[in-house]
């Protein structure tokens, strides 16, 4: 009998499970609401959504992928911006309801797990993944090891801190990377220039009604798809930000190829362009060496379902 695993992804709005094999593929899938307020309905919901996939197939493990800083061991999420969870022993109180080993992961390093071993990245040796939705999240692979450090906090690159009495975070700190790369950088931005009015405030106010409130990341990614110069310029300044602060990661890292991933990463080359440009400008020696390949990931919603999966395959076997 073939042995799968199955990958559980716990966004902000949805809990998306599949059965995958040890290739990458998806065989089964399911979805479920995110109760983000109530975390004994949420590992419910999560355990449903796994009994429902595995049906009668033989399954190495459960990985989940959670947004929130993980401990090394996989077994608690120790601090959560945007889910009720602080110290929260997630994988225990899953596995106290399937009958399979779990194993936790923060959702960067699943998405960025998925396009190094099935992705974008499966070419390379050394990986830098950035994943621009909600937040800013990240992932790093380094000799072809996923990198998590002594306490399973690295690659939180959203809250490297990048302008002093910046913004303030949902972490508690002012000023993180992510406050000026993320969709909620995205819709702040577009909903001032609203407020401002101008010309180029034109394309959003028609699309609202004037209702900031209605502003939202797609919203602004189709407007610049469409040409829309305020939308444009948007997604150019939030695409500097992200390619100027890669580089600077980059510096520390030296990696070979830089992925760009998250629900912002839809608008394509809007995005992706900007950021090429401002990291060749910031790379240290830019001159002298093999500047990191920057592209657009390539496996989409699913790469934390399927990095999870991966990843508790992985476990399972002792690695």
């Amino acid at each position: 009998m073939t042995m799968y695993s199955i990958g559980v992804d716990i966004g902000g709005t949805k809990i998306a499970a599949g059965l995958v094999s040890a290739q990458g593929e998806i065989v089964a899938q399911t979805r479920r609401p995110t109760p983000s307020d109530d975390p004994t309905k949420l590992e419910a919901l999560v355990a449903e959504a796994v009994l429902e996939v595995a049906g009668e197939h033989e399954i190495s493990g459960v990985g989940v992928a959670a947004a929130g800083f993980v401990d090394a061991a996989g077994e608690k999420v120790i601090f959560a911006p945007n889910l009720a969870w602080r110290n929260h022993p997630l994988a225990e109180r899953v596995r106290a309801l399937v009958p399979f080993a779990v194993h936790v992961d923060n959702d960067a390093n699943a998405a960025g797990w998925a396009e190094y071993q099935f992705g974008a990245a499966r070419a390379a040796n050394d990986m830098l993944m950035l994943t621009v939705g909600t937040g800013l999240g990240g992932a790093m692979v380094t000799n072809g090891n996923l990198v998590r450090g002594a306490y399973g906090f690295a690659a939180e690159v959203g809250h490297l801190r990048v302008v002093p009495h910046g913004h303030r975070c949902g972490c508690g700190m002012d000023g993180c990377w992510e406050q000026y790369v993320s969709g909620n950088a995205l819709v702040r931005d577009a909903r001032q220039l609203l407020s401002e009015g101008g010309e180029l405030a034109a394309g959003l106010l028609d699309v609202s009604g004037g209702d900031a409130d209605r502003v939202n990341g797609p919203m602004i990614t189709t407007l610049a798809k469409a040409g829309d110069p305020g939308c444009v310029a948007l997604l150019q300044e939030l695409g500097r930000w992200l390619g100027e602060g890669a580089a600077s990661v980059v510096n520390l890292l030296d990696s070979d190829v830089v992925v760009i991933g998250g629900g912002v990463s839809d608008a394509g080359a809007l995005l992706l362009e900007p950021a090429q440009e401002a990291f060749t400008k910031c790379l240290t020696a830019r001159a002298y060496r093999t500047p990191a390949r920057v592209v657009l990931a390539e496996m989409g919603n699913d790469a934390g379902m399927v990095g999870a999966a991966d990843l508790a395959r992985l476990a399972a076997q002792g690695h």
